[in-house]
């Protein structure tokens, strides 16, 4: 499951973000974009020397995120939503490959050489 997919799927429900800075902030998923970019509405902020502030709206740079805590029915969403694979996913570039042996230095192909 990709970071990205399961927050566009928890638009509009409510998160946790903690900053590398120690601060923490709760509230609603507006949206979020390619960079992990975030906005918030309704949220509560804990500063790390635990002060509290109630924003009505906070944007969040995706660099700045430690950890994100995101509700366990969403998680449940995304997995039902992602398609079933039965272990005919070789992955990148493995397994299979059509037109035979490929690579190395071998004779007996029609290589494209300096007609030696």
């Amino acid at each position: 499951m990709l970071p990205l997919s399961l927050l566009n799927a928890a638009q509009g429900e409510p998160i946790n973000v903690e900053l590398k800075s120690g601060e923490t902030y709760s509230g609603h998923l507006v949206n979020c974009d390619n960079f992990m970019n975030i906005n918030l509405r309704e949220v509560i902020c804990t500063t790390a020397d635990r002060r509290f502030w109630r924003l009505p709206e906070v944007f969040i740079r995706g660099n700045t995120i430690k950890y994100l805590g995101v509700p366990d029915n969403v998680v449940d969403k995304v997995k039902e939503d992602q398609p079933r694979r039965f272990g005919n996913d070789r992955g990148r570039g493995g397994g299979g490959q059509r037109g035979g042996q490929r690579g190395g230095r071998g004779g007996g192909g029609q290589g494209r050489g300096r007609g030696r």
